[in-house]
């Protein structure tokens, strides 16, 4: 992008993450919380219940990511007033955001129902539509920016097609699906079988459940917090450093932030593709299980920070040029890449934890990890460190909070591992089985 818009237009779209993270952040609340409780209701044989959770999410989703779209029309203007950011960058917001208002609640919608693909056992699909998705856009990206010179419209609307060509695919998924090929006699094993249509879960008319919606919401509000948090944080990260650093210092952030955006994208698809094995298995009463499913994915994300810091490690030079030909920015991509990116190593295992207690119902626990990590201890790092150290501040933030979230996250683990404990001796006093 930088390549053909420069650092304003890099500035620019990393100026309204916020309002991605909004999206991100009510759509998974109402998605992660909704499969979690479909998950259980499937682990404990309610197969019809189940569906009616798929199809009350789905129709949430789309309806509250619809009004977000319409209310931030009118939000542009004071936002980039309060960032102070100058004429041109604001010339790249307007064009880029305006289109992304459309393709915004579309991805929303696509991500909830690969949740629900995923809750009934074929992830196949919904990778194979991520890829076409991932190859358009790069392919779009470049005849509508290079080829049409439609700048930041160009790719805006890259993501849309793109996004859009996804929906359609996952539309032919549940449509003549699980009604198509008998969807009373299809138990949830015989599900993971297929890799074209939907078995388990239906598109159809349901009766809305307040009670429902409200018991979804409070199971996936630590996502909510999560990604909201995350959005306050990148509105106070774009307010400190176009004050301190200016445009050059918001275009690096952004070109850093690039690799972190990747490596979360690694993390919450972990976190969704275990997520209703999780609820499943602790529906079943499986709670050995599902905690063995934890442990997995933690180790799962771990090595693969652990891989991301590598690569970065030995390609961060050629990776500063990729975007930009500025050399000012690019010296502090270097200098702040290996400093940010050691986050790396805790903030895996901190999201997947979170995502773990979604699954099981525990959303204080979950709710807790997310607001550490993404609002109050990362704010007090954000207004302080790069005081204290600058630019250099601004790349310690992340590390700092994902090490002090660490311990917190142990903190719930600890408790629910003696609660785990004490439950075992009673039983072995009393004769019984651990669950």
């Amino acid at each position: 992008m930088g390549n053909y818009v420069g650092k304003e237009g890099i500035a620019a779209v990393n100026l309204g993450l916020p309002m991605i993270y909004l999206y991100l952040g009510v759509g998974l609340m109402i998605s992660i919380g909704g499969v979690a409780v479909a998950g259980m209701a499937l682990g404990s044989g309610d197969t019809d219940f189940a569906n009616q959770v798929f199809r009350q999410t789905i129709t949430t989703t789309v309806i509250v990511s619809g009004l977000i779209s319409i209310i931030l029309v009118f939000c542009f203007s004071p936002m980039l007033s309060v960032l102070r950011a100058d004429e041109i960058t604001k010339g790249y917001f307007r064009e880029y955001y305006r289109i992304m208002l459309l393709e915004l609640p579309v991805m929303v919608v696509n991500s909830s129902f690969g949740m629900f693909i995923r809750g009934e056992g074929n992830p196949g699909f919904f990778m194979k539509v991520t890829v076409i998705n991932v190859l358009l856009n790069v392919a779009f990206d470049y005849i509508f920016s290079a080829v049409l010179s439609l700048g930041a419209a160009g790719i805006a609307m890259a993501s849309l097609v793109s996004a859009l060509v996804s929906f359609v695919c996952i539309l032919y998924y549940f449509l003549g699906g699980a009604d198509a090929c008998g969807y009373e006699k299809v138990s949830f094993q015989q599900a993971k079988l297929s890799f074209q249509r939907a078995k388990v879960y239906r598109l159809g008319k349901f009766h809305f459940s307040f009670k429902l919606c409200i018991r979804g919401i409070l199971n996936g509000s630590s996502e909510f917090i999560g990604e909201m948090s995350t959005g306050i944080a990148m509105f106070a990260y774009n307010f400190v450093i176009m004050k301190k650093f200016g445009v050059d210092g918001v275009t690096a952030f952004t070109i850093v932030g690039y690799v972190s955006y990747l490596f979360s994208m690694v993390i919450v698809g972990f976190g969704q593709g275990s997520s209703p094995l999780i609820s499943f298995c602790y529906g079943a009463e499986e709670k050995t299980l599902a905690a063995a499913i934890r442990k997995r994915t933690n180790r799962y994300v771990f090595l693969a920070g652990a891989a991301v810091v590598l690569v970065m490690a030995l390609f961060s030079e050629p990776y500063s040029r990729v975007f930009v030909r500025n050399e000012s920015v690019q010296t502090m991509i270097r200098a702040g890449m290996m400093i940010f990116m050691t986050s790396f190593f805790f903030s895996g295992i901190n999201s997947i934890t979170s995502f773990y207690f979604t699954a099981t119902g525990r959303a204080f626990a979950s709710a807790a990890i997310s607001f550490s990590r993404g609002l109050f201890v990362l704010l007090i790092c954000i207004f302080t460190l790069p005081v204290l150290f600058g630019m250099t501040g601004v790349w310690m933030a992340a590390p700092v909070t994902e090490v002090v979230t660490i311990g917190i996250t142990a903190g719930f683990l600890y408790r629910e591992n003696w609660a785990g404990g004490k439950i075992y001796r009673e039983n072995q006093a009393g004769g019984g089985n651990l669950y």
